[in-house]
């Protein structure tokens, strides 16, 4: 590869604004941004399309569909890796945080068998040199588990774990204030009857009362002894946000109603919320809708959570809405403010001495397109 890059005649876009520029690229480091095109017979003509730096996903499960395509169906784990990570760059994704839920709560579901062949394809892939993005780890921990402390531990000294999540999906609060709406999801998800839906409410809610909050606490102050980013999942009361905030939270994922955004917002929390909100038009659980939250200036973070494709195109969506962002704020969501969030300072932005994770798009009718991703300056995609 060259040691040294030129991108010319894009629109690039910084923390602070966009312009019609060049940059340039040295020793995988983004070494000059200038206005204007370049006359260098060698710089590589983008034709006007945008110039962004390489997105930063922060919570995707998307790995979990390609270890268990069809159910029943356990495909091997080194090829779903690479399938996955195929699909992260191909989103223009060049920092992907892989989600591994710790605590299965589908009576019928195999995530924690996965645990440990996810894990390992991952590191094995990284190790070697396989994957386009780079890959790190999040921890989701669904606390009312019985064994999610235990299994956290086992999980947590490996070196690419970078991010933990604590939450409690039992019905009747957080996500699922509304039982209705608790019933039609995993009625759905996991084709249950009546009755064992009814079985599996009882014993989500006891398990809930008899673990969560001490398994909380544990999680949390292990983290904080190892200085991990840390995220609350689905506040929803101020009483949330406070216990949040008085853990040192960095992160508040999911937030279900506006006034625990704003709350964890003014207490320098970073609402994450998902893509697919801004995409679709609002949230699957009947909650807060992220465009709700763009309106107000209290979203911080865009998560493609399930769905890679829709990072980049619900921050172009954010740009467009009736609201304070402009692109580069729109594109900080899913770049600059989720590495920061996540103890990143070497990349997500488009400035000098960082990192050159950058990725080449155009528009064509309302449609984000990928044309070029570059990881250190690298070409990937």
């Amino acid at each position: 590869m060259p040691v040294e890059r030129i991108l010319s005649n894009a629109r690039v876009v910084t923390a602070e604004r966009e312009f019609l520029g060049t940059l340039v690229l040295r020793d995988g480091l983004i070494a000059a941004v200038e206005e204007g095109s370049s006359q260098l017979p060698q710089a590589e003509d983008l034709g006007g399309d945008y110039l962004l730096p390489g997105l930063i996903e922060l919570h995707t499960d998307n790995l979990e569909k390609h270890m268990s395509p069809r159910p029943g169906v356990d495909w091997p784990s080194a090829s779903a890796v690479q399938t996955h990570d195929a699909q992260i760059v191909a989103a223009g994704i060049t920092t992907v945080f892989d989600a591994l839920a710790i605590g299965d709560i589908n009576p019928r579901g195999k995530r924690m068998q996965q645990l440990p062949a996810m894990l390992e394809a991952i590191a094995a892939a990284e190790a070697a040199g396989h994957t386009r993005a780079e890959h790190r780890l999040h921890l989701r921990c669904e606390l009312c588990h019985p064994d999610v402390l235990a299994v956290y531990r086992d999980l947590v000294e490996h070196p690419l774990v970078q991010l933990v999540s604590v939450m409690d999906h039992s019905p009747g609060q957080r996500q699922f204030a509304q039982e209705a709406k608790y019933r039609e999801y995993y009625m759905g998800k996991y084709h249950l009857s009546v009755v064992e839906m009814d079985a599996f409410i009882a014993e989500q809610l006891d398990n809930s009362r008899q673990y969560s909050d001490r398994h909380r606490r544990a999680i949390v102050a292990d983290c904080q002894a190892r200085g991990l980013a840390l995220a609350s999942h689905d506040d929803a009361t101020m009483a949330h946000v406070e216990e949040s905030a008085g853990f040192g939270m960095a992160i508040a994922e999911f937030p279900t109603t506006l006034e625990a955004a704003r709350a964890s917002h003014e207490r320098g929390l970073k609402v994450l919320m998902g893509a697919p909100n801004i995409v679709r038009g609002g949230s699957h659980s009947g909650n807060i809708a992220a465009a709700e939250l763009a309106r107000h200036g209290v979203l911080d973070i865009l998560s493609s959570d399930y769905y890679p494709a829709s990072l980049l195109q619900a921050a172009l969506l954010v740009a467009g809405q009736d609201n304070d962002y402009d692109l580069p704020r729109a594109i900080a969501t899913v770049s600059r403010v989720p590495a920061r969030a996540a103890g990143l300072e070497d990349r997500g932005e488009i400035r000098v001495g960082l990192r050159a994770d950058l990725v080449q798009a155009r528009v064509h009718q309302g449609q984000a397109l990928i044309r070029q991703v570059w990881r250190q300056a690298n070409r990937v995609f």
